[in-house]
């Protein structure tokens, strides 16, 4: 069994699987329709700037995977 709370009701629901409930993270789809009216009325805003990834001066993607001086972690 999965339980999890609905990001807007806080309502506690509990499924079998995930596919049992398509709307997941949301109990239903109202509060999904709820949630998505909220950021196309810009209630909801990601707070910083995205910073662009810094390139080594050779230009070479340090998380490309072919790339031998990649960062590994």
């Amino acid at each position: 069994m999965i339980q999890y709370t609905c990001p807007h009701c806080r309502k506690v629901v509990t499924v079998a699987e995930r596919a049992d409930l398509p709307t997941r993270p949301f109990c239903c789809a109202r509060c999904q329709q709820i949630d998505l009216g909220k950021w196309l009325n810009g209630e909801y805003v990601v707070s910083d700037h995205i910073l662009p990834i810094e390139l080594p001066p050779n230009g070479a993607n340090p998380t490309d995977p072919d790339n031998p001086d990649r960062d590994v972690v």
